[in-house]
């Protein structure tokens, strides 16, 4: 097995912190509604509408459905910020 070494430069200036943020959100249900007779069937719920306030149970619970929010599909939107300062 051949050793590679590896050079990082580093340039003249700095990079500031760099932050994260992400929003989940709770769209289309996939719950099978046909699954125990064998066949495939969706009820069409769009998106995930929490029947109750946050920290209740209910919380969880689509108010549109009825399903838990484990069956919609989770969509994570993620922007990364960096910030560069050159050199002076």
């Amino acid at each position: 097995m051949k050793k590679r070494q590896v050079v990082i430069k580093q340039r003249k200036g700095s990079y500031t912190t760099t932050s994260s943020s992400s929003n989940v959100r709770y769209v289309e249900c996939q719950k099978n509604h046909a699954a125990n007779i064998g066949g495939y069937a969706v009820d069409g719920c769009r998106e995930f509408m929490a029947s109750g306030g946050e920290g209740t149970d209910d919380a969880l619970t689509c108010a549109a459905c009825g399903c838990h929010r484990s069956f919609h599909r989770r969509e994570v939107e993620t922007e990364v910020v960096c910030e560069y300062s050159p050199p002076s």
